[in-house]
C-alpha cells in the first residue's frame, strides 16, 4: 500500500548538507527487514513482500535486489501488469540509490519522453518528503541533483543521447516500446565504481510484455537467443499481487476476480483497489486480461497463424537429410532476398502425406550461388524447391532470372502463382486440419521459422483491433513465405516418383 506518513526527521534543521548526507547514511538499511521498515517509516511506503500468485515475485524483491546489489545477475527485468506500480517502484529504487550511494549517477530512459517524465515526477515527489528533502541541491523537469553528488537524469529516446552518457545505473521503462537500435546502444553505457563505497553497474528493464516476439521476449526468455551471454533476473508480478486488502465481508465465490485471486487478497497490502481491478476485467477481453494484467504470455489475437502451437507442432526428432528410406520425398521452399534475408527450408514428406520441416538456412548479404554452396555443404538433398513466381523475372545486369541461375547450379525449381491468403490457408489446413492430427510439423532446430510463425501478424487499427489488411512485412514474413511457396507447389503438383537428387558442383 502506497500511503504517506509523517516520516522521521533524520537531521536537525540548518545542519550543513554534508552532515545531512552523513546522518542519512548512518541510517542506511543493512538488511531486507530494515529496508522494508525504512521505506514505511521514512517515506510512508508499505511494499508487498509476499507474492499472492504462483510464480510471481513481490515488488519488494525487486527493490531489495536493486538496493543491495547482492545477486549473481547484474541486470534485471521487471515484467509487471499495467498500473501495478512498476514505474513508481523504479522511482523508489532510484531514490534509494541517490540517498544512500553518494555520487551515484542514474539515467532514466523511457519508451517515450512522456514515460521517462512520469518516473521523474514520482522521483521528485519522493524527494519532497521530509526524510529526503534536505538532501536536494537542485531539481528541474529532467534532472535531480543531491548535495552528495548523486544525480538522476532523463535521457531522450535516441542513440545519440544514450551513447553520450556513462551512468552507474540505467533504468529503462516500457522497453517493449524501445527502438531496437537505442536498446542495442544502451547495452554499452554503464560502468561500475570501485573504492570504499563501490557501485555495481546495471541495466534494469521494466515493461509489460505486449508482443509475442518483441524486445521483452528476448529479455524474459533469453534461452531463445543462442547469443545471449548475460542472464538477467526476472521479477514478475500481476495485478493480483498488488491488490489492496479485500474486506472480510466480501464474498469470494461471487467475485469476478476469484478465479485468479482465490481469496488471497484477504491478506494483501497492495495499492490497486479491488473495485478498479473488477472493472478492468469486465471491460477487457480474456486474451488482453491475461497478457496485460496477469502477465501471462502475450496475446496472439493479431497472429496470422494462431493455429500454431509449439507443444503440438514442434518436434524433437525427424528424419535426417541423408535418410534414404523408401517413400520419403525431400522438398524445399525458398524466399529470396539480398538485403533482406534469404530463407531456405528443407522438408521431408512421408508416405502418409505428413510434412516435417527438418532444417533451415537463413542468411543475408550474400549472392545466390553462396546460399546454394552453404546448403550443399550441409548435405541437403531435394527433389525440387518451391520459389516465388517473381523469381522468374530477368535481372537487368545478368540477363538471367534467379530461377534460371538456380537451374544452372543444378537445382530443380518450381513455382505456382497463388494469392497470399490462399497460401496461408494451405498452411492453416496442415496446422489444424478439420479432422485428425496436424500434417505439418517443424523440428525445433528451425528457430527462425518457429519464431516467424509466432510473430507473423496482421496490423492493428487505431483501436488495437486486428485489421483486414495484408500481414505486416517486418522481417517475420520471409520464413513463412518460403513455407508458403513450398506448399503452393506441393498441394497442386502431380505425383512424382521419389527420385532424390543430391546437390553437387
Amino acid at each position: 500500500m502506497i500511503q504517506p506518513t509523517d516520516a522521521p526527521d533524520l537531521t536537525p534543521p540548518g545542519e550543513p548538507s554534508a552532515a545531512l548526507s552523513a546522518a542519512l547514511r548512518s541510517h542506511r538499511p543493512s538488511s531486507p527487514d530494515a529496508l522494508h521498515a525504512w521505506l514505511a517509516s521514512a517515506l510512508g511506503i508499505v511494499v508487498p513482500r509476499h507474492a499472492l500468485t504462483p510464480a510471481s515475485s513481490p515488488p519488494f524483491e525487486y527493490l531489495r535486489a536493486a538496493f543491495f546489489e547482492d545477486g549473481p545477475e547484474r541486470d534485471c527485468v521487471v515484467w509487471a501488469a499495467r498500473g501495478s506500480g512498476k514505474t513508481f517502484y523504479a522511482a523508489v529504487a532510484t531514490a534509494l540509490d541517490l540517498a544512500f550511494k553518494p555520487g551515484v549517477q542514474v539515467k532514466i530512459l523511457g519508451g517515450s519522453l512522456q514515460q521517462s517524465a512520469r518516473m521523474h515526477e514520482h522521483l521528485r515527489d519522493l524527494f519532497k518528503r521530509p526524510a529526503l528533502a534536505p538532501l536536494v541541491k537542485s531539481i528541474t523537469e529532467r534532472r535531480l541533483v543531491l548535495h552528495s553528488g548523486s544525480c538522476a537524469e532523463i535521457l531522450a529516446q535516441s542513440e545519440r543521447a544514450v551513447r553520450g552518457t556513462r551512468p552507474h545505473k540505467l533504468r529503462c521503462d516500457e522497453v517493449e516500446l524501445f527502438d531496437a537500435e537505442v536498446w542495442s546502444a544502451a547495452q554499452f553505457v554503464t560502468q561500475s565504481r570501485g573504492g570504499p563505497q563501490p557501485i555495481r553497474a546495471s541495466i534494469e528493464a521494466l515493461s509489460t510484455w505486449h508482443r509475442p516476439h518483441g524486445l521483452m521476449r528476448s529479455l524474459v526468455e533469453p534461452d531463445s537467443d543462442p547469443s545471449a551471454e548475460n542472464p538477467r533476473r526476472v521479477f514478475r508480478w500481476g495485478v493480483i499481487d498488488v491488490l489492496e486488502r479485500c474486506p472480510p465481508s466480501e464474498e469470494c465465490a461471487s467475485c469476478i476476480l476469484n478465479p485468479e485471486c482465490a481469496g488471497r487478497a484477504k491478506h494483501a497490502i497492495g495499492h490497486v483497489s479491488i473495485e478498479d481491478a473488477r472493472s478492468m476485467k469486465r471491460r477487457s477481453d480474456r486474451a488482453s486480461w491475461r497478457a496485460e494484467m496477469l502477465c501471462e504470455r502475450p496475446s496472439r489475437r493479431s497472429a496470422v497463424l494462431p493455429e500454431f502451437d509449439r507443444d503440438r507442432h514442434v518436434v524433437e526428432s525427424a528424419h535426417a537429410p541423408t535418410d534414404d528410406a523408401p517413400g520419403l520425398r525431400w522438398l524445399g521452399g525458398m524466399d529470396l532476398g539480398l538485403r533482406s534475408p534469404t530463407v531456405l527450408l528443407l522438408a521431408c514428406l512421408d508416405e502418409s502425406g505428413a510434412l516435417t520441416i527438418v532444417d533451415e538456412h537463413c542468411a543475408s548479404g550474400i549472392v545466390l550461388e553462396e546460399h546454394i554452396e552453404r546448403v550443399i555443404a550441409r548435405g541437403w538433398r531435394v527433389q525440387w524447391i518451391g520459389v516465388d513466381p517473381a523469381a522468374g523475372q530477368r535481372s537487368l545486369q545478368t540477363g538471367l532470372s534467379d530461377t534460371q541461375a538456380m537451374r544452372r547450379l543444378g537445382v530443380v525449381v518450381r513455382s505456382r502463382r497463388l494469392p497470399i491468403d490462399d497460401g496461408l490457408r494451405l498452411i492453416r489446413a496442415r496446422l489444424a486440419p478439420a479432422g485428425g492430427e496436424p500434417t505439418l510439423r517443424i523440428h525445433r532446430r528451425c528457430q527462425r521459422l518457429i519464431e516467424s510463425i509466432e510473430a507473423y501478424r496482421y496490423p492493428d487499427d487505431q483501436t488495437g483491433a486486428r485489421s483486414a489488411a495484408h500481414p505486416v512485412k517486418d522481417g517475420n514474413d520471409h520464413a513463412v513465405d518460403a513455407l508458403r511457396y513450398l506448399l503452393a507447389v506441393l498441394e497442386t503438383s502431380a505425383t512424382v516418383a521419389p527420385k532424390v537428387k543430391r546437390w553437387s558442383r
